[in-house]
Order: structure tokens, then C-alpha cells, then sequence
């Protein structure tokens, strides 16, 4: 037996009409005129109605019933937007222009702090002013906030361009300025280690199944407790808690290193970073190899 079923107007579903459309309809065995349909109307929505052409003749026995369930549609307005990284070239792309920006950061760095450490006069300059490091500090800082919080900025060439270039000159300075207490033969040593843990760590983060960029709140922690434990540092003049501080950094950053490539590369890592923020991938990987330098530096040095 077949039952055909008509609606006479369209039902918008999204707006929950159908909730007061007939739940249940039976159709029992009685004669009728095949001409005549059976109408059941809604009380609230007249306009609605359900038919059911009766065929001649029906075996009472015989019971049937319609139920109308809600159908749920996704609302395109809440559908996710596909990712940028679903295309590799635009991944790809995106990769090259942040190595190339980080490269090019690196390269000026160690320039400016082989200058520092092999040009006499500089060095003599910045021993006879020993606060110009300790005025660098400040514009490092304000630089830095305004790349990491204004995205818009970030994102506006060529300001973006200018202030990361700012930010680099700044970085450099310091660290030159910083490297005057070290011997030429101890930087070298660190430059040496540093670019040897970059690359193996880099090659880890690539490679490694662990997503790293879960542990996004935990290594903040940690980050606030390193802060913490070298204010102490400052105050205790010891060598065993120095020692220690340089290799829990070296050990955090480390750990950056490999949270920070994972959210540059994305894919099937948790948390991935925007291909159009290449500004700020290209900043947390400097900042990462700057303080794994600064910590190995300091390791080597005692």
C-alpha cells in the first residue's frame, strides 16, 4: 500500500513551523470517494495541510502513520571557513617568505654584534657608556608589544617591514652591547651551539608526531617562573643558581623553538598560525633563537 504525501506550501523549517504540523495521521480502512481527498489542517498555521487520497477500499486491520521529524540543517553563517593551509602553495609559500624574513633578521644580528666584539673603537665606546644597553631595553620592549598585539599593524606593509627591521636594529644593538663582556672565542662557541640546536630542533619539530602547541599555557608558566627565578638570580650572587638558570632558559626556549616552527608549518597540529601573519612567525622564531643564544652564551661564558 502506498501513501502518498503532500505539502501544499512550502515549510520554512529554520523558523520551527513544522512543530505544529500533524505529528501522527492514521489511516484507517474506510470507503470514501477516491475524488475526495483527506484534508487535516493545523490549528495554528491554517494555511498548512497535509493529503492523503484514500484509495476504495482498506482492510481495517490495516494501520499507518506519518510522523514529521525536524530535520537539522547546518546555518551557513556558523559553517567554519575552510583553512588557508588546505592549499600546500599557499604553506609553502608561506614557509619560504618566513625563513627568508628570518634569515635575513639573523644575518644583520650576527653583523652588528661582530662589529661590538671585533671593531676596538666601538668596543671601547660602549665600555665608557655602559647604560646605552640598558636605554636599548625599553625601545626592544615597546617595539615587540606593538608587533605582538596589533595585528593590523603587523599586517600593513610596508609598516610591518619597517618595525620588524626596527625591532631587529634594536635586538642587535643590545646584543652587542651585551657581547663586549664575553670573549670573541666564547661567541663564536655559542653562535656555533645555537645554530646546531636551531636546526636539529627544527628538523624535530618537523618531523615529531607530538603536537607541541598544546602546551601553549604551560609553557607560559614556565616563562613567568624563569622570569621569576632570574629576579632571585639578581639579588643571590651565586654560581650553582646562575648555572642553573641559563640551563632551565636554554631548556624553555628550546621547547619554544619547536611549539613556535609547529604553529608556523600547521597542517595537522592543533594551533597554526595565519599565512598572512608571517610578520609574527618570523618574530617568535627570532625571539626564540636570540634567548637560546643569550642562555648558551651565558652557559659557555662560566
Amino acid at each position: 500500500m502506498k501513501i502518498d504525501l503532500e505539502v501544499s506550501e512550502p515549510v520554512n523549517y529554520s523558523s520551527g513551523d513544522h512543530k505544529y504540523l500533524v505529528q501522527k495521521a492514521a489511516i484507517k480502512g474506510v470507503r470514501s470517494n477516491p475524488e475526495q481527498p483527506f484534508t487535516y489542517s493545523s490549528r495554528d498555521t491554517p494555511q498548512e495541510a497535509i493529503k492523503y487520497p484514500h484509495p476504495k477500499s482498506r482492510d481495517g486491520a490495516n494501520t499507518y502513520a506519518v510522523q514529521i521529524s525536524e530535520d537539522v540543517t547546518p546555518d551557513e553563517s556558523t559553517t567554519a571557513a575552510p583553512s588557508p593551509f588546505e592549499d600546500m602553495s599557499v604553506r609553502r609559500g608561506f614557509i619560504v617568505k618566513v625563513f627568508i624574513i628570518l634569515s635575513v633578521q639573523l644575518l644583520c644580528t650576527m653583523v652588528i654584534i661582530s662589529i661590538f666584539v671585533f671593531c676596538k673603537p666601538v668596543r671601547k665606546w660602549i665600555i665608557g657608556i655602559p647604560w646605552f644597553m640598558y636605554a636599548l631595553f625599553p625601545a626592544v620592549l615597546v617595539v615587540i608589544i606593538v608587533l605582538a598585539c596589533c595585528r593590523d599593524i603587523r599586517r600593513q606593509v610596508p609598516a610591518n617591514y619597517i618595525l620588524l627591521a626596527l625591532f631587529t636594529l634594536l635586538e642587535g644593538l643590545m646584543l652587542g652591547s651585551m657581547s663586549i663582556f664575553y670573549k670573541a672565542e666564547e661567541i663564536l662557541w655559542a653562535a656555533g651551539a645555537t645554530t646546531l640546536v636551531t636546526l636539529v630542533l627544527t628538523l624535530f619539530a618537523l618531523q615529531t608526531k607530538w603536537d607541541f602547541t598544546m602546551l601553549n599555557g604551560v609553557m607560559f608558566v614556565f616563562l613567568v617562573v624563569l622570569m621569576i627565578y632570574g629576579i632571585i638570580a639578581l639579588v643571590v650572587r651565586s654560581y650553582w643558581l646562575h648555572l642553573i638558570y641559563s640551563a632551565l632558559g636554554t631548556l624553555i626556549f628550546s621547547m619554544y623553538l619547536v611549539m613556535d616552527v609547529q604553529m608556523m608549518v600547521g597542517g595537522h597540529y592543533h594551533y597554526e598560525i595565519d599565512p598572512e601573519e608571517y610578520i609574527f612567525a618570523a618574530l617568535n622564531i627570532y625571539v626564540d633563537i636570540i634567548n637560546l643564544f643569550i642562555f648558551i652564551l651565558d652557559l659557555i661564558g662560566r
